[in-house]
Order: structure tokens, then sequence, then C-alpha cells
């Protein structure tokens, strides 16, 4: 956060929230949980409070990480029975201006940079139709907005004709041009913060996510907007995963008060080899990831929780029962990967490379049931 963003004038919304937490007064009041608090928390599963959840990341819960586990377990299968939602990213572009420090698609790595046209993106459409797919991301990296909203806008007219929902993970826009692309189908959005330290700047010192305030304000452009679904999240070993949890906590809790209509996601991005080589100064081992699946059920059993490839089979195995109810499969993280593969354009490497019908079966042993649409284009459509 640069000194020209710390004087900036806040706006109504979650900036204003997040002013009243400073991150190292945060942090030591982390440092203080005890075990009363712990337990506090866990008698107010599924309802809880930021406070509670920050009590249920922190050191003092890890001796309580078996009961949490059959906690989280029940209060998903009481909201959520046992379906587990499937989609794709479907990557459109890896044109990007900014330098992200950790992200294969950063400016600065000399990969060469495509954006898909129609006959390309209808290439990607078949093979993910032949998959059986019916939910689908779409991604980018960040360019002009002007050029990206009119890009984002054609891309939506080729591809909601054959999907039941279709979300994005791209550049934050203005609430005006969300409205824009709701109303050519768009279902959802996803927006991570990265990372709500002080160190931010440091990971992006270039191009549009520089500008921490203005991505820090996107959820609730979003929410005034009336998108449908918003997912959140952090980047998982930029800097302390239980303090920048918290703030996607205390986000979640923010929106619900305030724009209620829209669904909340939690995704949980755990950094990935990619271009350029970085590597994670807080890297996040895999019992402290499982603690922050089970302290976001326990906190709020109306979240949707997703589980990306990024993680390994086993991973996921083992803990997509204990609370996740959204998960990706046979993945590709470079524009055209489905029809015309080139790992050289990736933005990350996923570990868990099983098909759609594969994961399928693997959650079926568990007795689970994917579910491919919970919702049809029909419904709601706007006119």
């Amino acid at each position: 956060m640069g000194k020209e963003s710390a004087i900036k004038p806040l706006e109504p919304g979650f900036e204003q929230v997040f002013a009243q937490h400073p991150w190292a007064q945060m942090g030591a009041k982390l440092a203080q949980i005890g075990e009363a608090q712990v337990k506090k928390a866990l008698s107010r599963a599924g309802q809880g409070s930021p406070a509670d959840f920050m009590a249920l990341v922190s050191p003092a819960a890890e001796p309580y990480l078996e009961e949490m586990a059959h906690l989280a377990q029940a209060l998903t299968r009481k909201r959520f029975g046992k379906t587990v939602q499937m989609y794709l990213p479907l990557y459109l572009s890896n044109e990007c201006h900014n330098s992200c420090l950790y992200c294969g698609f950063s400016k600065d790595n000399p990969v060469p940079r495509i954006r898909l046209d129609q006959k390309a993106v209808e290439q990607e459409i078949a093979v993910l139709k032949g998959m059986g797919v019916c939910q689908v991301l779409l991604v980018t990296g960040d360019f002009s907005a002007k050029r990206a909203v009119e890009y984002l806008g054609q891309a939506l007219d080729w591809i909601t004709p054959h999907f039941a929902q279709v979300s994005m993970e791209v550049q934050p826009l203005s609430q005006a041009e969300y409205q824009v692309l709701i109303k050519k189908g768009l279902h959802g959005v996803m927006v991570y913060q990265e990372t709500y330290g002080p160190q931010y700047a440091k990971f992006h010192p270039h191009g549009s996510k520089a500008d921490f305030f203005w991505r820090l304000g996107t959820a609730d452009r979003l929410g005034r907007a009336g998108v449908h679904k918003i997912g959140l999240g952090a980047l998982l070993g930029l800097d302390d995963w239980r303090l920048d949890s918290f703030y996607t906590a205390l986000l979640v809790s923010h929106l619900e008060k305030h724009y209620w209509q829209s669904k909340l996601s939690i995704s949980f991005p755990r950094l990935r080899p990619a271009k350029g080589g970085f590597q994670p100064e807080h890297p996040v081992s895999d019992r402290h990831l499982v603690q922050l699946i089970l302290a976001y059920r326990i906190f709020n059993e109306n979240l949707e929780l997703s589980l990306s490839t990024r993680e390994s089979p086993d991973f996921r195995d083992q803990v997509i029962p204990l609370g996740i109810t959204s998960i990706s499969a046979g993945s590709k993280t470079e524009p055209g990967g489905y029809a015309n593969p080139n790992t050289q354009l990736e933005q990350f490497e996923i570990h868990d490379a099983r098909s759609p019908q594969a994961m399928e079966k693997a959650l079926a042993q568990k007795g689970l049931e994917t579910l491919w649409k919970d919702w049809d284009p029909h419904f709601g459509k706007p006119q």
C-alpha cells in the first residue's frame, strides 16, 4: 500500500471496516487468543462472528481439529446435503499489464501473449461440453479496462448459451461495468485481495493491481451491482494466512449485512509453482489449510467453500468430505488449453489432473454426489 493509497479518502463500504482493524493490532489480538475463546467459537457453530473465526484459526484451536472436523462435516451435511458442485475454468487470455511477483501471467515473464477469438473460444466450448461441463469460470489477466469490458461482453455472448452458469475471475471493474455484464448473463465474480497486509505493494509493484483500495472495494461494487455470487479469498502463502483469512471473514460479515441477496463463496488458493520461480515467504502446511477450511464452515454454515486443482488428489479426497461444496477438475490454466494445450502459457501448475469423470467417481466413493448444475439459465434470466 503506497503513500498515495494510504491517504486516499475513505469511501462507504468495507474500506471503512478495514480501517478500523489495523493489521498489527489484529496480529496482537490473535496471539492472545486462548482455549476459552476457542470453546466459545465452537459453541456458536454455523453463526459465528469474525472474532469467533479468529479464534478458530488461532494456534490455540489446533488441539481441537478433530472436534472441528466432525462439527464442520455435520454443518455441511445439514446445509448442503451430500452434493458437491463441479465447474471448470476457461482461460480466455494471458495478456496482463501487472507485475505480480508470484504469477505466471506477469508482464515481466517472457511468454507469448494471446487472447482467444470467437473461433478459439468455440473450440474450447466444444471440448468442455464433451466433458459434460455445465458451469465455467472465465479467467483473464488484467489489460486495458475499456478493451476488457468490450471483450468480456463478447465472450459472454459466445459462451452463455452453452452453459448453465458462467462466472468470471478477471480484473476489478466498476459497478456500471459489472451491471452491463450481468445483463449479458454473468452469474458470479471471483475477486481475491491476495493479501490484506502491509506487504501488498511489494508483491504488486506495477499495473492497475498496485491500487490496493480499488481492489479492496470490488466486493462492494459487485454487491451494489446485484451479482448473484461473489467469490472471495486470500492467496495463501503471501503473508500470515491467519490474518489474511480473518480479513476475508470480516468482509464476509460486511457483505452479508449489506448485500444479503448475493451468495458468497470462499476459495483457498495456495501458491503453486509458476513462471518466474516465486517462493512463498509464508508457506501454508496441509494441517493449517485443513484448519482454515474447517474454521470457515464453523464460522458460517451458508458459505460455498471451493477447492481447486491446485491441491493434490490425496489431499482433496480427504478434505472435500469435511466441508467443501464446490470443486474444479481436469483444469487447464492456459488460454486455449482444452483444445490446444500449451504449458508454456500456464498461469500456474495444477496438482490434481484427474478428469471430471474421474473426480465424480472419487466423490461417489466418499458417498458424495456431483452436482453439475444447480441453476437453469432460463430461471431469472435478465430481460
